[in-house]
Parts: structure tokens; C-alpha cells; sequence
């Protein structure tokens, strides 16, 4: 650029030096009113990081245009000033994203010098084909294009639709050709004088499988509301055209499916369903004619766990026809139309019949059960007898997230009886799924970062994963683009490290912690002081086992299921177990034990049950019952009362859950009490409470360790003696040293606020006053008799800390 002209952009332009916005200098005026201005709805037009705030004008040719650039040719091009391209940093020929209230294009840029500085021009057909008004955004094109493998489209103009034909799909090729699309664009094609809209509902890149894996998910996820992935058109890209009235009148479900090579950490469990499904759905030896294969499988567990995305690897895997019943039960399906669903599968066999959710559709009967739901069940199981009963090539295979939902008439033999169980993934499950999730992004995570991450994942399930592996590509891509706008290294990469994982998994907790609740807990044990040696143990029980848990397996040591606090109130029993689960990392799910009853006949045994529930889906976890003696009392063999016996049959219950068929594996039982003398002996062996723990009141070193943890907080006096408060406070317990530093805290205040000036340090520091004041007001409250108990207790139970 000459000097000249230079003067003459600098002339025109004028940057703000509040907002750094770019704007003509005949608006500079204007802009002090809306300075800084919106994003949204702005007045007039500005450029501000590289974009360009505008709104679109119809492009008239008013001025001639290279040979080479055909009148077709401008529908492809973005006309701007030349100099706000050069404020832009857009060069001639550059592609450029153009962002409108409803998607985004990407066109390539072109000068023109006979419309005003901030002027956006396209051609009519473009403004109308994407029905692009009000405000835009015009800024350079930076991603990197991947290119379309196919390209799926569907007809939008209200003109008759043409045949695709081989001779169209070359037009398309031709028009298209090395041009940016993304999904919900739209595309005129000019075609015998008029033109056809076309709106491109998939595309595939040449990076992913047909299939729809969760890897070519994740490569197409958005980064944000106004984020599009655009896909480079090839000459060889397939373009394919998508009829959705033949495919809504037809049953038979034709979809890319993933595939089972594309699934993490599974193996084992899809290879056992393999086995179960491939006698049903092949001709067999007629040997074996008398014994009826399986015909209907259930695949369950908690949601966002993957059975949705197993099942349909499964569906591609036998490369059968496909009936998917969700639709049918959608529309207010009749009898007749389940009949028919079974009808054409069984014409067209081999075929699987797939539903998905199926408790939604096939609940328990009940007195609410509306008449039509009772026909329509009653249908299914008739369907699926005759199903049964035939020798054609068909089964069922569905889903469900609450078995316990579905009518118990579906799940008898001769049904959908063979049920697999997706559980929750192990560690080691979702490393796997990780390296599968990231095998086909750039990124610069090694095994070590993968296995560390899967470890402390607790409780996350495939879709949670998923959600984490968005958030990290996000945080890259925020990152990657912050380093391109300032130009701190041009050739810098995209690429998702350690530390966008480290971002993202701050941000993404496991779904299945937003049914149970879990408690989210900082305590750490440096914020409880004194108690070394109970710390200690505690450590050794339940850190170790998680940490060294090959070395356990090696001595032959088993974890401890659960352990029994017991001591006077107020000596911080619930803070240990809450830094337990803060140090150790696991899910902390805190409980009452009498929150667990309910008015209604049977809930309270279901609360029981739903706690152990909940706590396995998060696993590792720990699950802390204060005031356990709530269910946990000594029952009594003559009692026929009512609270009586709901209190029996819930600690019977709670017994169940730990002696149950199920282990408590990696779930710890914390629980706290008053009272261990008055606790029923069956709950308190060897076996459910390995370890009975004394927290007494706190000794000389232990309560200097707590004075000294407050008054680390405290605005302290230097008359106040620590020593002197230590010794006063012998027979007190944690809770009624807080509240004595609390209440001369309280007291310092009060004079604080008395004195006007405030600068005084006797009103502005806690003094021995205060604390002699609070002495006076705080009375320790724990009776020589409770202390007796826990002696007497430890010496009959011999477990003395």
C-alpha cells in the first residue's frame, strides 16, 4: 500500500480507544452513544477482532468483473470495501465466514468499490436461499476443512422434484465443487430454468467411518451455539439425495450404524450377546430344531451408559433387515399397526425388531393403566409368543434404564428373557472408551495422562465422557483461536492437551450424581486437628485398598466393608468422614439414618435399597449414616408395634444390602453414633462393621491443634495465651471450642462496632476478655455417665484405639 493511500485508510477508519472498535469516522459520533458496541443489534457497523458487524445488501453488477469469474460465480463470493477486507485482514480470493441469525456460510471475498466502507453485498439468490436478514458477522475462514466423503441432501423448492438422476449428481459435482458446506446449508441449483434448493441434512468427512460411531460424533460436535463444522466438497464426494416421505411410510429402518470395533471397554459383555443372538438369526443344524433358540433380549443399565450405542452396533453387526418400534409407539399406535410391524419382520427375516426405552411403552399394569396401554401390551406379548413359535429369523432386542419398570409378563421365559447388564464402566473400561473417543483427534495426550484420567473419573458413564471430551476440544479450540487473533504463533496447532482435560473435568460432573445427590465436599484433614492416629487408620482402610489394590490382592487382604464412629457429640465425626472422601477423591452420599423411613408400607426398605443403588452406580463412594442407632438399635424379640417392626424389617433390609449376593465392592460404609452400646449386635459384627473407631473428646495436643486451626482466621489479641485456653477447656468438645472462639469473635465485634473510630487494635483483635467471657457463656455439656459407656464399651468390645 502506498503512503497514500495509507493516509486515505486512516482518513476514512478510526479505532476507539475504549472498545478497540473500528469504525467509519462518519459514525464516530454515533458510536460514543452505544460505546462499547453489542453483539447484538447493533446500530451502526463496527469491526472489532477481525469481524466485521453488518448487515447484508443485495449485490448489484455494476462493475466489470475478471474474464475469468462467470456471472454463476458471483452466487459463491462475498463483495466488501477493500478496505475493511484490509481491516479484516481478508485477502482477495480468501474464504469467509459469514454468520446470520440462523446458521452460517462460507463464501469467498471479493473488493468492490461503489457501495459504502461496511458494506456486505451478495447475490439475491443467496440472501433468499438462506433467508438471510437483519445482522451479520463477516470474518476470514481459519478452520481447517475436512474433506466430504458424502454429502446427504433433501429437496426444499416447492417446484416438482426431478429424478436423481447420474447426470444431475454430475451438476451438483461440478457447481460444488471445492466449495465449504455445513449442516442446514442450503444450495440453488440451476436446473431446465429453475432452481432446485437443496438443504444438506448429513455429511460424512473422509476422516470418519460410514458409520455413525461415537469417534465421527465427537469429530463433528459444534463448539458452541454459532460454531459450524464446514466439510470441503470433492469432485469425488457422493452426493445423496434423502427422501423423508418414503422413508416416514416405511418400516424398514435403513441406517449407518456404528460399529462394534468403534466401541470402548465392552468387548467381553458384546461378545456374550453375540453368541446368544446368532442362533436366532441364522439357519441352524435342524439337530438342534427342538430347542428353541432365544428370541428376545434386554439390554439395561443406568442412563447415558451406552446401551443405546451398543444395541445398534449390534444391528449392524448381523447386517439383517431393521424394525425400530419406537416410532410405531409414537403416533398412537393401534393393535393393528403392531401387527403389522411384526408382520413385515417376519416376511422379511432375517430381521431384528429394535426398542429402545422399552419401559416407556410396556410398564407394570396398574390401577392408573388406561385401557388402550392394557390392549397394546397385551398385543405385544401375543406377538411375541407367535414370534416364538415360528422358525423365521426374527428376535427382539430392546433397551431399558429401569427394568424393575417393565411388566413382568415381558420378561418370562418364551420372551424377552435373556437380559444383559450394561454396568457403570470400571477404570479400566473408560480408558478404553477415552482412547477410542480420541483416536481420531489431534491431541497430545499419552497413556499416562488417559489412565490417570479414567482414575479419577469416578462414576462417569460413556455419555458423561463424551460431555468431557467436548468440553476439552472446546477449551482447545478457544485456545487455538485466542493464539491465532493475537498472532502469538501463526503455526500453531490444534491440538487438545492435558490441561484442557484439566479444564473440562471442573466442569462436567457424572449425570448419575444428579439423581443421587452426591454431596460435594472440601474438608481436609488438615482442617480437623489432632486425631493423628485415627486419621491414620482410616487412611490405611480405605486409601490403601484404592491405591495399592494389586498389593491387596497379593497378601490376600480384604477391604473393610464399613466402619462405626462412635463418641460424644460434637468431636467431629461427621468432618472425618466428609476429609475421608475430600483426601481419598471419592463420592460422598451423606445420609440421616431416620431420613430413610417414610410413612407408606415398604418405602422405607426401597430408600435402603435405592442408597446401596445409587452408591454402586458412582462407585468408588462412600456412604455416610450418621445417627446410625436411628436403624440400627438392638431389635426386641417381643415388640409388635408398629414403628416396631417398620424398624426391624429396615435394618433387616440394611443387613441384606451388605450380605447381599451383590458386593459392596469399592462402596465403604461410614457411619457415626452416640450410643454403640444400644446398637443391634448382628449390625456391629465382624464382617459388615470391620472397624469400630473411638473419637473421644479431645485431649491437650488435639485441642491445641484445633485453637491453632481457628485462630489462623482470627484477628487474635497478643494477651491471649493458647497454652492457658487448652487447659481451661479440658472435658470440652470440638464443636464447644469453635463455639467458644466464635462467640469472642462475636464479642470482639460487638466493641468493634462501639468504638466509631475503629482503629483501636484492643476493639479491632480478639482479646483474653472475650475468651474469658466465653468461657463463661460455653458450659461442656458431654456427662461423665456417657464417658463411662464408651469405656465400658471398649473394654467388653476389645477394639480400643
Amino acid at each position: 500500500m502506498t503512503s497514500k493511500s495509507r493516509k486515505s485508510l486512516s482518513v476514512v477508519w478510526v479505532t476507539c480507544e475504549n472498545c478497540q472498535s473500528t469504525i467509519p469516522q462518519k459514525d464516530s459520533t454515533d458510536h460514543i452513544s452505544e460505546c462499547p458496541p453489542p453483539e447484538i443489534d447493533w446500530k451502526n457497523n463496527y469491526i472489532r477482532n477481525l469481524t466485521l458487524h453488518s448487515t447484508a445488501e443485495i449485490y448489484v453488477a455494476d462493475q466489470e468483473l475478471p474474464k475469468n469469474i462467470s456471472a454463476r460465480d458471483t452466487h459463491d463470493m462475498v463483495f466488501m470495501s477493500h478496505s475493511a477486507l484490509q481491516h479484516c485482514q481478508i485477502a482477495i480470493g480468501d474464504r469467509v465466514m459469514i454468520k446470520y441469525h440462523d446458521g452460517a456460510i462460507v463464501k469467498t471475498a471479493w473488493p468492490t468499490y461503489d457501495k459504502s466502507l461496511t458494506s456486505v453485498c451478495l447475490t439475491k439468490s443467496t440472501i433468499d436461499t438462506n433467508k438471510i436478514n437483519g445482522p451479520i458477522k463477516v470474518k476470514k475462514f481459519t478452520h481447517m476443512l475436512n474433506s466430504a466423503k458424502e454429502i446427504m441432501f433433501e429437496y426444499t423448492s416447492k417446484q416438482s422434484r426431478p429424478k436423481f438422476t447420474q447426470d444431475l449428481q454430475v451438476m451438483i459435482k461440478n457447481l460444488n465443487e471445492h466449495k465449504a458446506f455445513a449442516v442446514n446449508n442450503k444450495i440453488f441449483i440451476p436446473y431446465y430454468g429453475k432452481n432446485l434448493i437443496l438443504k444438506i441434512i448429513r455429511i460424512i468427512g473422509d476422516r470418519e467411518s460410514a458409520s455413525n460411531d461415537l469417534t465421527a460424533e465427537f469429530e463433528r460436535i459444534r463448539i458452541d451455539d454459532t460454531e459450524y463444522e464446514f466439510y470441503e466438497a470433492l469432485y469425488t464426494t457422493k452426493w445423496t439425495l434423502i427422501d423423508e416421505k418414503e422413508n416416514e411410510n416405511n418400516n424398514l429402518v435403513k441406517k449407518n450404524y456404528p460399529r462394534l470395533e468403534d466401541i470402548g471397554g465392552y468387548q467381553k459383555l458384546i461378545e456374550s450377546i453375540i453368541k446368544v443372538m446368532t442362533p436366532a438369526l441364522t439357519k441352524f443344524d435342524k439337530v438342534w430344531k427342538g430347542i428353541k433358540d432365544c428370541k428376545g433380549i434386554l439390554l439395561y443399565g443406568s442412563e447415558g451408559v451406552g446401551k443405546t450405542t451398543i444395541a445398534s452396533a449390534l444391528l449392524a453387526h448381523f447386517n439383517v433387515n431393521i424394525f425400530e418400534m419406537n416410532d410405531v409407539f409414537k403416533k398412537n399406535s393401534t393393535e393393528s399397526s403392531l401387527k403389522e410391524i411384526f408382520a413385515e419382520a417376519k416376511s422379511q427375516s432375517p430381521s431384528i425388531i429394535f426398542i429402545d426405552d422399552i419401559d416407556d411403552f410396556c410398564p407394570k399394569k396398574s390401577s392408573s393403566s388406561s385401557n388402550d396401554d392394557k390392549r397394546l401390551l397385551k398385543v405385544l406379548i401375543n406377538e411375541i409368543d407367535n414370534l416364538m413359535n415360528s422358525d423365521c429369523s426374527t428376535m427382539i432386542l430392546a433397551t431399558s434404564s429401569k427394568p424393575d419398570s417393565i411388566d413382568q409378563k415381558l420378561k418370562s421365559f418364551g420372551k424377552i428373557d435373556e437380559m444383559f447388564e450394561i454396568p457403570a464402566p470400571t477404570p479400566k473400561i473408560r480408558f478404553d472408551i477415552l482412547k477410542k473417543l480420541l483416536t481420531n483427534v489431534p491431541n497430545n495426550i499419552n497413556d499416562d495422562d488417559i489412565e490417570e484420567l479414567s482414575s479419577t473419573t469416578h462414576g462417569f458413564v460413556a455419555s458423561d465422557l463424551c460431555l468431557l471430551c467436548r468440553k476439552a476440544k472446546i477449551h482447545a479450540r478457544e485456545r487455538y483461536e485466542l493464539a491465532q487473533d493475537n498472532n502469538d504463533d501463526i503455526n500453531v496447532e490444534f491440538s487438545i492437551t492435558n490441561a484442557d482435560f484439566e479444564f473440562a473435568r471442573d466442569k462436567v460432573n457424572p449425570s448419575a450424581m444428579t439423581e443421587v445427590l452426591v454431596e460435594v465436599v472440601n474438608v481436609r484433614w488438615t482442617d480437623i486437628g489432632g486425631y493423628d492416629k485415627l486419621k491414620l487408620e482410616l487412611k490405611q482402610s480405605v486409601e490403601w485398598p484404592l491405591k495399592y489394590g494389586d498389593k491387596f490382592d497379593y497378601y490376600g487382604i480384604k477391604q473393610p466393608k464399613g466402619f462405626l464412629m462412635f463418641g460424644p457429640p460434637g468431636c467431629s465425626k461427621t468432618m472425618i468422614a466428609k476429609a475421608l472422601a475430600t483426601e481419598t477423591k471419592l463420592n460422598f452420599i451423606s445420609i440421616k439414618g431416620s431420613e430413610l423411613f417414610s410413612k407408606w408400607v415398604g418405602d422405607s426398605e426401597k430408600n435402603v435399597r435405592d442408597l446401596f443403588r445409587k452408591a454402586k452406580q458412582v462407585a468408588p463412594s462412600i456412604i455416610f449414616i450418621d445417627e446410625i442407632d436411628a436403624i440400627g438399635s438392638e431389635r426386641s424379640s417381643g415388640s409388635s408395634s408398629t414403628g416396631s417392626n417398620v424398624q426391624d424389617r429396615v435394618l433387616t433390609q440394611f443387613l441384606t444390602e451388605l450380605d447381599g449376593v451383590q458386593s459392596l465392592e469399592n462402596v465403604i460404609l461410614v457411619a457415626a453414633t452416640n450410643r454403640p452400646d444400644r446398637m443391634d449386635k448382628a449390625l456391629i459384627r465382624s464382617g459388615r462393621f470391620d472397624s469400630k473407631i473411638y473419637v473421644p473428646l479431645p485431649d491437650d495436643k488435639t485441642r491445641l491443634e484445633i485453637f491453632k486451626i481457628k485462630f489462623k482466621r482470627m484477628p487474635i489479641g497478643n494477651d491471649v495465651d493458647i497454652e492457658e485456653l487448652v487447659n481451661k477447656t479440658n472435658g470440652y468438645s470440638g464443636a464447644e471450642i469453635q463455639n467458644i472462639c466464635n462467640k469472642a469473635a462475636i464479642k470482639a465485634l460487638h466493641r468493634n462496632l462501639e468504638n466509631s473510630s475503629g482503629n483501636n487494635t484492643e476493639t479491632s483483635c480478639i482479646i483474653k476478655n472475650d475468651f474469658e467471657a466465653a468461657l463463661a457463656d460455653v458450659i461442656p455439656v458431654t456427662p461423665k455417665s456417657l464417658i463411662k459407656i464408651y469405656e465400658n464399651y471398649l473394654s467388653n468390645d476389645k477394639n480400643k484405639v
